[in-house]
């Protein structure tokens, strides 16, 4: 009850409003990291050994965009760790796609799809 008489005596908490704007404390808002942000990570691998931290990041819930260029020397190498994210992707119910003459591999989480259509230049 207390609340609404220093509302309407003007001794609220609450932000001034000024027209049709609140100004509001950046400060509350600025640096803290959101938990749940969908993050993109980049990850380099170059061996089998590196494939589990890159599927932690994605059961986490991140995008992550992998460098498997130094896999082209190592078939056998480069189609096990294919194989091994494209598991992790239909394990999360995610998916996966190659980049930039099969370069680079993106792998996303559940929720997320990547389209195929390209936007602008030539097709």
């Amino acid at each position: 009850m207390g609340k609404i008489f220093d509302t309407l005596l003007g001794k609220s908490s609450i932000p001034a409003v000024e027209g049709n704007y609140m100004e509001l404390n950046l400060e509350d808002y600025e640096g803290k990291e959101d938990a749940t942000a969908l993050l993109v990570k980049i990850a380099m691998i170059s061996d089998i050994k590196d494939s589990p931290k890159i599927k932690n990041e994605i059961y986490s819930g991140n995008i992550v965009i992998v460098d498997i260029s130094r896999l082209k020397m190592d078939k056998i190498m480069y189609e096990r760790v294919l194989r091994d994210l494209k598991e992790v992707a239909k394990d999360v119910n995610g998916d996966i796609i190659g980049l930039g003459d099969q370069r680079y591999v993106v792998v996303t989480p559940q929720g997320v799809r990547i389209s195929r259509d390209k936007i602008g230049g030539a097709v």
